[in-house]
């Protein structure tokens, strides 16, 4: 294969975005990377070769679409933006293993999708530059849609990034953490200066990496469930769980009961905050809210 010059430097990325007239939209949180060996710490952090199939969201211009083609087996990517179709065409072409689809990932059909692009994969990462307005979103439809995904590798709000792989009794724990950690394990594997982006962003940048848990950490019997009881634990963090139980599934006295009989059959003492429980603790308590046939309010 013929060598190119890396998209990720600051006067490639210059000649691209005047060569196509583009500037970064803020609308859709666009950041562009100038800083290769940023990008490749990304792709190690992935673990990627050439048995790894790689979903990717919002490749811009390509600059690290492209360090992970060299790597992978096949690059599959997201783009919401018509404007970079040609742009992508255009970086990307000397990588036969890039397939673009011009498509908002949040609407994609994820089930067609795996059985269109994913059927002869034997290795499925995802690898994002996430904006922060669509960073949950994104990650959560990723885990709830099943595909075969075996690792994440996202770059993000930093304090976003402490959020997802936050332990209990920290600042930054809460129904965020525990949906992607009943997954996942969740670490950050490095901070991004500001400096690598073109326009710079008003926040700190972090990697994280989420791996599928080889070991479930906790089962439950109601997934939804599970899901409903921490986030009606982080309601309002200063209120006792106690206090967001009832909240949440209503306070007459018959519900009170149930919430007592559950929280005695968990073995949580309902004076603690939600911020205090484990993800088993809230699998202990999601079973026997269920026992006890206990449904939010709507």
């Amino acid at each position: 294969m013929t060598e190119f010059k890396d998209i990720a430097t600051p006067a490639r990325t210059k000649a691209i975005l005047d060569k196509y007239q583009l500037a970064a939209k803020k609308s859709l949180g666009q950041n562009f990377i100038v800083d290769t060996n940023i990008l490749e710490k990304i792709v190690s952090a992935g673990e990627i070769d050439d048995q790894t199939t790689v979903i990717e969201v919002g490749p811009g211009i390509g600059a690290l679409t492209e360090q992970i083609a060299k790597k992978a087996k096949e690059v599959i990517a997201f783009e919401i933006d018509d404007r970079l179709l040609p742009v992508l065409a255009d970086t990307l072409s000397p990588y036969p293993n890039v397939k673009i689809i011009h498509q908002d990932v949040l609407k994609a059909d994820l089930k067609t999708f795996e059985e269109e692009y994913l059927k002869e994969a034997e290795r499925v990462v995802v690898i994002a530059n996430l904006p922060y307005y669509v960073t949950t979103p994104i990650i959560l439809g990723f885990l709830e849609s099943n595909l075969p995904i075996d690792s994440m590798v996202l770059m993000m709000q930093k304090e976003v990034a402490n959020r997802l792989s936050a332990r209990p009794s920290t600042k930054a724990y809460g129904s965020l953490s525990i949906a992607v950690q009943y997954y996942m394990d969740a670490e950050v594997a490095f901070i991004v200066p500001k400096t690598v982006f073109t326009p710079q962003p008003n926040v700190e940048s972090a990697v994280i990496r989420l791996s599928r848990k080889s070991v479930p950490e906790v089962v439950v019997k109601d997934e939804k469930a599970f899901f409903q009881v921490a986030r009606a634990a982080f309601v309002q963090r200063r209120k006792t769980l106690w206090n967001n139980l009832q909240s949440a599934y209503g306070k007459e006295p018959e519900i009170k009961e149930k919430l007592q009989r559950a929280l005695d059959q968990a073995e949580i003492d309902p004076k603690r905050r939600g911020e205090t429980l484990s993800l088993k603790e809230f699998g202990r308590l999601s079973d026997a809210l269920v026992a006890e046939q206990l449904t939010v309010l709507k």
